[in-house]
């Protein structure tokens, strides 16, 4: 059985998504962000970055204890050795996907997160920063659909790559981004929304939330954290 430390985010939909396409057993912990659960001691130990996912993996490959595994790249990297599924053993085909993942993990995400803070959520609308995140999100997506120009999925066959991918193009137009602008990145994003893991990820994740906590309450849990939050 494994523990899923989770909200439906971006980041939270990838370990669904993997579950689902391989029908590892899972309960959903759910994680309020917006009312502060991700600073509670117990899951702290789990995740000391104050963020989910967060999983806790009941039965190992290795037969021992439960072992916890935090950030939702290493997740699916773990997910995707313990089942021996979406990561390939052959030596260039394992490392085009671990290119991808670490790209989403390292790139895409951050600069998408950043787009949704400023265009979404920031009580002051600063010109500068909305259009320096969306044009590099933009960037982002003009790379990926030159990726996969002449390739089903990101790296050939379904991957990883794709699962950590997927749920940051989902809100495209509140990117204020255009799929049509990037033909083959819909393509490649019709494709997998039609699979039924997707739906089924998806749906799982309306039943623990609808739409994220965004109100004055949340806003200093999730947006005014500094070194003294973590200190005190």
């Amino acid at each position: 059985m494994i523990e899923l430390y989770y909200w439906p985010t971006p980041n939270g939909h990838k370990i669904t998504m993997f579950l689902e396409e391989t029908r590892l057993s899972y309960e959903i912990m759910p994680i309020n962000i917006g009312r502060g659960d991700q600073f509670k001691a117990d899951f702290l130990d789990i995740a000391p970055n104050n963020r989910m996912p967060a999983i806790i993996d009941r039965a190992p490959a290795d037969g021992g204890e439960a072992i916890s595994i935090f950030e939702s790249g290493a997740i699916l990297l773990y997910l995707a050795e313990k089942t021996g599924r979406f990561l390939p053993r052959e030596t260039r085909e394992r490392a085009e996907v671990l290119q991808w993942l670490f790209w989403q993990v390292g790139g895409l995400g951050p600069m998408a997160g950043q787009n949704h803070h400023f265009v979404q959520y920031a009580q002051e609308k600063i010109p500068y920063a909305i259009d320096r995140y969306v044009a590099e999100t933009a960037r982002l997506y003009a790379v990926l659909d030159r990726r996969l120009e002449d390739r089903e999925f990101i790296a050939g066959a379904l991957s990883i790559a794709d699962i950590a991918c997927y749920p940051w193009i989902v809100p495209n137009q509140k990117q204020r981004l255009d799929l049509a602008d990037f033909p083959n990145v819909q393509r490649w994003f019709a494709d997998i929304k039609a699979r039924p893991a997707t739906q089924r990820a998806y749906d799982k994740g309306k039943t623990v939330s609808e739409a994220p906590v965004v109100d004055e309450s949340s806003r200093g849990i999730l947006f005014g954290q500094s070194a003294k939050t973590i200190k005190r």
